[in-house]
């Protein structure tokens, strides 16, 4: 990499993990040409030396290349020192200058400081002095600091290269701090390149910007084939091949299709009993590899520790605190899960580097990476592009996902636009499941299209944590879940069609039986498992439509699932709008419709509250629907301003977008909503689940706390 490119907190901030690790196959190579893209990289100090104190800190090797042959009498010939202090005091942005400007101004400028130096400079001709190269660009010193990185043992290893920018292109060119955005050199430049390293060619022929090629038989030639053939070829090279996984049947999560038999439960906790069925599965059990960013307790995912024990190169040097307890700490050579700590950029690398496994290693590997959703695409979203570039496959868990699921921790985790940020990358599938059979179908469908049929795409799934009883798989809705809407509720509706996703569908459901207990209209409900996947499959067929004029045209799943139940549509979920308005122009009919989302900045409050200040809870969507009724002729609009009263809705609020984040502390203001009544969630002991939930009848007695503070006996 470059100097300047260090400034990146990526680029350095996990350089200490290369160190504990020991990784002697590591090395790195940086260019210190002095210079970024807009001048020096730090021209009152000096980068090399920067550089040097923190790699050796992180505990690696540094080999510095930075004086060039021609230097090495002189050095020799410096009995005092005085050389080798002058070179330590000049700054970089001196540096830079000196290769901008003349051998004259050299002269006097950096040997004119000394009288030694001076006499050292007598003996030396202007040509000698531009001939003072960088370490960078003598090829001996190149060749003998990487051989000599090649034995390190036991550590890293770094080599901080001087160079020059622009080295060589012209002297208008080479070390000014405009180098970068020269797009083209002249003629008088290309005569100085040529001159420069020696090419034979002519004014005339630099005019056709001839390429040098030596000849077949040169000693060039042959050491530029040999390094080819050497490195496996004249170009990168990458596994196409699939190498088909043996997938389950869907019926190895028959548990989770066919509910929770009354108990609630979050779709995170979910997830980790998919999790546990595919670790007990022989076919893919080994390929399985779950990664956490140092929260496997946020999750409930604990109970892996034990299980299946956290990788460490060194094992586990040392007894736990918790090594007696059912679910304590445990690091193993052997281990099967991956914890990377509080560093989601090197966890995303990690499942890079898995779901890229079926490439480069001829290994298909299944990483399942669950992680806080508002700390993914916002933090890593360039490695998420990255990702789906290198086709990658393998499963990005987004948890406690939607604007209003985590309540009480504010605007840290309300994540109401991850959906929308992950639809940006062309190869990544995205699904807001609310029920733990949707997202049972969901993951065993990406299994199957991933590792089973080899389709080069990877998931996203939105998972939350507030805990609800999940109901068993309604017949035939497989493969509505897959397309991403499907009829849950048919109610016979002809007026009302609701749609809902994620938590908010069950706000939906709420709202369906008030329109029905309360005004008398019946409405079907819809479950959209992805406003993205239905948006996509519309797009697909508007351009196979557009191309095939001839053909039968083809019909989306939104407008084939919607055409036969009339009536307005209203969808509301825990994303911003522009999420659910996707699919407005594959309606039928140029169907009546209304969007719900969560736009704007959330509050530190209860779900219920966070929910009717977003305007998608059940009674928002209760006054959406009668006031698209009343635009459409079929209720009377006092209708509309009665239940906005009998809701008890605030009409005078500002919407949400247009509210600052934070409290009115004016004396007459009211308290601001923001006590969690159950601020740890109960957790729910199953005797025949071995990943999650083992020895947690125990803990509840000890975890289970009040409002106040106080334990609970």
């Amino acid at each position: 990499m470059g100097d300047g490119e260090t400034d990146e907190p990526e680029s350095l901030g996990a350089i200490s993990l290369a160190g504990r690790e020991k990784l002697d196959n590591l090395i790195w190579v940086v260019n210190c040409n002095l210079q970024r893209l807009d001048g020096p990289v730090r021209g009152n100090g000096k980068i090399i030396q920067e550089l040097e104190s923190v790699f050796r800190g992180a505990g690696w090797r540094v080999i510095k290349v930075i004086w060039g042959g021609k230097w090495d009498s002189l050095l020799a010939n410096d009995k005092t020192g005085v050389l080798k202090h002058r070179m330590e005091e000049v700054v970089d942005g001196e540096y830079q200058l000196y290769e901008a400007r003349t051998a004259e101004f050299t002269r006097k400028e950096f040997f004119g400081e000394y009288p030694e130096l001076e006499e050292m400079a007598d003996a030396l001709s202007d040509e000698d002095i531009s001939r003072l190269n960088r370490g960078g660009h003598d090829p001996m010193k190149v060749y003998a600091a990487f051989s000599e990185a090649m034995k390190t043992k036991g550590q890293p290893t770094v080599i901080l290269v001087k160079t020059v920018k622009g080295y060589g292109l012209s002297a208008q060119t080479q070390a000014v701090n405009k180098s970068h955005q020269i797009k083209k050199l002249d003629q008088e430049a290309l005569m100085y390149f040529r001159d420069r390293f020696d090419l034979p060619f002519t004014d005339e022929q630099l005019e056709t910007l001839p390429f040098y090629r030596p000849e077949e038989g040169s000693a060039e030639m042959k050491y530029l084939k040999g390094r080819r053939e050497a490195l496996g070829g004249h170009l990168p090279n990458r596994r196409s091949g699939h190498i088909p996984l043996n997938i389950p049947e869907l019926s190895m999560f028959d548990r989770v299709l066919k509910g929770s038999n009354g108990k609630e439960q979050s779709t995170t906790m979910v997830f980790v009993r998919l999790l546990s069925a595919m670790l007990k599965n022989k076919d893919i059990q080994d390929r399985v590899v779950p990664i956490v960013p140092d929260e496997a307790r946020t999750f409930g995912l604990e109970g892996m520790f034990r299980q299946l024990g956290i990788y460490s190169a060194v094992g586990q040097k040392y007894t736990p605190e918790d090594s007696e307890a059912l679910m304590g700490y445990k690091e193993a050579i052997d281990g099967h899960m991956l914890e990377e700590g509080i560093n989601e950029a090197g966890a995303m690398s990690t499942w890079i580097a898995l779901a890229t496994s079926y490439s480069v290693n001829a290994l298909p590997m299944i990483p399942m990476y669950i992680y806080y959703s508002m700390f993914g695409f916002q933090r890593v979203g360039d490695l998420a592009w990255a990702a789906g570039d290198c086709q990658a496959q393998g499963f990005l868990l987004g948890a406690t996902a939607g604007r209003t699921t985590l309540n009480g921790e504010g605007l840290q985790h309300q994540d109401g636009h991850s959906q929308i940020l992950f639809n940006v990358v062309p190869n990544c599938v995205t699904y807001d499941p609310c029920f733990g059979y949707e997202l049972a179908v969901v993951m065993h469908d990406g299994l199957r299209r991933m590792y089973g049929e080899g389709e080069r795409v990877y998931y996203y799934l939105t998972l939350m944590n507030e805990n609800y009883e999940q109901p068993e798989m309604p017949e035939g809705a497989e493969e509505g879940i897959k397309r991403g809407m499907y009829l849950l509720e048919d109610n016979g509706s002809t007026q009302v069609q609701l749609l809902g996703s994620g938590v908010i569908l069950r706000e939906v459901q709420k709202a369906a039986q008030i329109l029905k207990d309360e005004f008398n209209i019946t409405s079907n409900v819809w479950s959209v498992t992805s406003f993205n996947e239905l948006t996509r499959d519309g797009m697909v067929c508007d351009d196979y439509n557009r191309l095939h004029p001839m053909d039968e045209e083809r019909v989306p799943w939104v407008t084939e699932q919607l055409a036969p139940h009339e009536g307005i549509v209203v969808a509301a979920t825990d994303y911003m709008r522009n999420y659910s308005e996707q699919i407005r122009a594959w309606l039928p009919d140029n169907r009546p419709y209304t969007t719900l989302g969560t736009d704007g900045y959330g509050r530190s409050d209860t779900r219920e509250n966070l929910r009717s200040f977003f305007n998608v809870d059940a009674a928002h969507i209760v006054v959406a629907t009668l006031k698209r009724l009343a635009d459409e002729g079929e209720v009377e609009m006092r209708l509309v301003k009665d239940a906005i009263s009998s809701l008890g809705i605030d009409v005078d609020q500002p919407p949400a977008w247009q509210q600052q984040p934070y409290y009115d502390h004016s004396p007459d203001a009211p308290a601001p909503g923001n006590v969690n009544p159950n601020p740890v969630p109960e957790f729910v002991a199953e005797d025949d689940d071995e990943i999650s939930n083992e020895g947690r009848a125990e803990d509840q007695a000890d975890a289970t706390l009040l409002n106040n503070g106080d334990v609970k006996e």
